[in-house]
């Protein structure tokens, strides 16, 4: 019989299982589900699956003849004899809530031909007063462990463990890390083991360079830590809160430095700095002997429930032996027993036995000990029917209950305790008709709710993105960046912002404490990237580049540059936005390449009113086209109506060759008033004038359309005949070049005498009788009766049109008919001579 004692990071448990190995047959006691797991696969390693059994209370994996167990202390097979035993962590012999199976092992577990127990120094006394026949071997530590202050957070080195003592804390401190180091691990003793193994690789893999934990880490946890630091020195033990101990601060401390590595322990988060005395006995190692083991009697008696209860409460035979306080399994005895089914049922010792087995479900939730209770009571009655099984039907509602993946994490964690439970009792196999098919689907259930526990963990506490480029910046090395095709920014392979034609938009969620780091790295590649951008759009075909409804030109799928006033309507200036890393000569070509694509495209566009633009022109033709090109094409006619009393035939003529259409009341470009064409032009003018609220553009195709009831009369001729080439006539507008028809229709039409509307006047308009009334009205033309078989007739001077008042004095008069020198606020003739007699007057 040997003791192995030290303090952490000696190679205890490394020594124990090779010289298990050493031996035909062994068992191995260990305080953790999660490290009997890891010692498991190290054996099945060496020896194989066949050769090895893991036998937990929630998990068992036996094969048929197996040379070796590998289990909790508390699920050590004492019935079978092996050559070698050892038990792990034997100082929780004086752990209040399980240190009385610890200590029973001490006490009677035997390997036939050795026996190990490893555990701390604090040990020994206790230990040869127990066992004198045992010998010791002190084994110190690989490595210094020494103390390393107080620092802050965002000050704790690399591989850094930070120690809390509540689940909010480990939370709390977890986010912070997220936020100034790119995330942590997180470990705690609610997690699943398959959960913690998931954190721990994350932590291993270096993933995230710290990890939040409870003092779990202390069990056996084999991790690269080099610091570890407590963010408080005081934990509640179940029964309230109180200092650490300083074997407990101890056995903590020494997680960091592993192997032959030297660790530093500390405090941090507001814990305030730890004393030197302290300090000294952990850095030596040096803690008080336990004077006094928890135990309870293994020697149970079964006759009956209270010689049970009993025999649980037997004083111990030693002083150096300690009663342990209420387990929860003798509670629930108690509280069972209290229930007069189950106070008749155990009428023999193996009913005895079968409530102890049921009160010793373990509560792994434990929330509420009634619920636990009332589930223990259930199994119990169940166990007593006539078939002595729990129902599967009852178990598969539980089960279902709890296979789901959604929620917090708070809520994953605790359907995990929950499903723990359901695991343990899937192990009863006597209790089940098909034990094993429910351990697989607990184990499936536990399995799934743990990759979504661990999922949600690192989602909630870890960005991998900040990680990444903090080990960069901790190497204290250049970082690598990289513009993608697709326009994504990476620093050290880390998404930080997008290259949206020349614009970098950064990543919001890319504000580190070491930004000027990270803006190097990304300036760096970004200046590269986008001068070869800049470069390529100097060169970019037609077709690349998009004059959009913002007046913004976009190249490549993004905006590139604004448009405003220039010094002509049809020479809008282009100005580059605003880029970073863009400057000099080539943001000049850049834009000098713009402003060429924006004049090709407005010539080819607008190629009739460019065509007007290059024509020769004298004297009043001249100043006509000259108003017709500021005009981008149209004009109400009483606006140059001294210029058209000037023109000559060969004006007119060669005017009508280029398109120009000297209309009753606008002058215009034809070929202008297609949808493509009128677009462009209604752009140009916005630029023209920036300072005016333009409706929007009418549907390509209208002839018309209703006018807004806020606009006035003179704002409605002024927008709609300039921005848009309609002209408003009352409540809607008509496009100048129909407007144009219908007054030669009417003309026409009225040479006759009084006439009719015709079926090509209102399919032409297409607002039917109404609406053609009002136009007719705006021409001059007044007709009595029903409006169904009105008859119109051109009204003679003096008359005033009811339709023409008020509204179109400013823009509307003045028509082929009228005089052109008659002032906008004068009545104007009706007369079709109108233009004859001001020739003659002329001459």
């Amino acid at each position: 019989m040997t003791a192995v004692l030290g303090p952490t990071n000696t190679g205890k448990t490394h020594l124990a299982v090779e010289r298990m190995l050493g031996h035909r047959t062994g068992v191995i006691g260990l305080p953790l589900r999660l490290l009997a797991r890891e010692i498991y696969d190290r054996v099945v390693a060496q020896k194989g699956a066949g050769a090895v059994a893991l036998v937990t209370g929630e998990e068992k994996i036996v094969p048929k003849r197996p040379n070796y167990f590998v289990c909790t202390v508390e699920a050590m097979p004492l019935t079978w004899r092996a050559d070698f035993l050892a038990v792990d962590e034997i100082q929780l012999c004086a752990d209040p809530e399980r240190g009385h199976v610890f200590t029973d092992r001490l006490l009677h577990a035997r390997g036939e031909h050795e026996t190990m127990f490893l555990g701390a120094s604090t040990m020994k006394p206790i230990i040869r007063s127990l066992l004198p026949e045992a010998e010791f071997i002190e084994r110190p530590r690989f490595s210094i462990l020494s103390y390393g202050g107080e620092k802050k957070l965002s000050r704790l080195p690399r591989r850094s463990a930070i120690v809390a003592f509540s689940a909010k804390d480990v939370y709390a401190l977890a986010e912070l890390m997220r936020r100034q180091r790119g995330g942590a691990a997180v470990i705690m003793g609610a997690l699943s083991p398959r959960t913690r193994n998931a954190q721990v690789a994350l932590y291993q893999a270096g993933e995230v360079d710290y990890l939040i934990a409870t003092d779990a880490i202390g069990m056996g946890l084999n991790m690269d830590v080099d610091h570890v630091a407590f963010a408080d020195l005081r934990k509640f033990d179940g029964v309230g809160h109180r200092e650490l101990y300083p074997a407990e601060l101890g056995q903590i401390a020494g997680r960091a430095g592993r192997h032959m590595n030297d660790g530093t322990f500390g405090t941090t988060g507001g814990a305030g700095p730890i004393g030197d005395e302290m300090v000294e006995l952990v850095e030596n190692h040096r803690f008080s002997r336990v004077r006094r083991l928890n135990w309870r009697n293994g020697d149970l008696n079964f006759r009956s429930a209270p010689a049970l209860l009993a025999s649980l409460r037997q004083p111990a035979p030693r002083e150096d032996l300690s009663l342990m306080r209420e387990a929860d399994d003798s509670m629930a005895l108690q509280i069972l027993m209290a229930d007069s089914f189950v106070r008749d049922a155990v009428h023999s010792p193996a009913m005895v036995r079968l409530l102890w087995d049921v009160c010793r479900i373990p509560d792994f939730a434990k929330t509420m000990p009634e619920a636990h209770h009332r589930l223990l009571n259930r199994v119990f009655r169940f166990l007593c029917g006539d078939d002595g099984k729990v129902p599967a039907d009852w178990i598969d509602r539980h089960i279902t209950r709890l296979n789901r993946t959604d929620g917090d994490i708070d809520t994953l964690a605790g359907r995990i305790a929950h499903v723990r439970t359901w695991t343990y009792i899937s192990h009863q196999a006597e209790w089940l008709d098909d034990a094993r098919h429910w351990q697989e689907r607990a184990r499936g259930v536990e399995d799934a709710l743990s990759d979504a526990l661990h999922a949600a963990l690192t989602q909630r506490f870890v960005d991998r993105r900040t990680a990444a480029l903090y080990r960069g910046l901790n190497e204290r090395r250049d970082l690598l960046a990289a513009v993608t095709g697709e326009g994504e920014v990476l620093v050290e392979g880390q998404y930080v912002g997008r290259l949206t034609g020349l614009k970098y938009e950064p990543d919001a969620a890319a504000d580190l404490a070491e930004g000027r780091a990270l803006r190097t790295a990304a300036n760096r590649v970004l200046a590269r990237e986008i001068a070869r951008r800049a470069a390529k759009l100097a060169a970019a075909e037609r077709d690349a580049i998009s004059w959009q409804e913002d007046d913004t030109l976009w190249w490549e799928g993004a905006p590139v540059a604004r448009l405003g006033q220039g010094t002509h309507a049809l020479d809008p200036r282009v100005a580059l936005l605003p880029f970073d890393h863009l400057d000099g000569p080539l943001r000049e070509r850049a834009r000098h390449h713009l402003q060429s694509w924006l004049r090709a495209h407005v010539r080819a566009k607008l190629s009739p009113l460019m065509r007007l633009r290059e024509a020769s022109f004298e004297g009043a033709a001249r100043g006509l086209v000259f108003q017709l090109l500021e005009g981008l094409g149209v004009l109400p006619r009483q606006q140059v109506a001294d210029l058209l009393a000037g023109l000559t035939g060969q004006d007119r003529a060669k005017l009508h060759r280029l398109g120009v259409r000297l209309g009753y009341r606008d002058i215009f470009l034809s070929a202008l008033l297609r949808p493509a064409r009128l677009l462009l032009r209604n752009r140009l003018w916005r630029l023209m004038h920036p300072d005016t609220d333009h409706p929007a553009l009418p549907e390509p195709g209208r002839v018309s359309y209703p006018l807004s009831a806020d606009l006035s009369a003179d704002e409605a001729a002024y927008d709609h005949l300039g921005a848009f080439a309609y002209r408003s006539v009352g409540a809607f507008a008509v496009r100048v070049d129909i407007f144009d028809r219908l007054a030669q229709l009417a003309h026409a039409a009225d040479k006759a005498g009084p006439f009719e509307a015709s079926h090509e006047m209102l399919s032409l308009l297409g607002r039917g009788r109404e609406g053609l009334d009002m136009v007719l009205g705006d021409l001059g033309y007044g007709g009595d009766g029903d409006l169904e078989a009105r008859r119109y007739r051109l009204r003679r001077r003096g008359r005033k049109s009811k339709s023409r008042q008020g509204k179109q004095k400013n823009l509307n008069g003045g028509g082929a008919n009228q005089s052109e020198k008659q002032k906008t606020n004068q009545n104007p003739s009706a007369s079709p001579f109108a233009d004859l007699r001001q020739l003659l007057r002329r001459k």
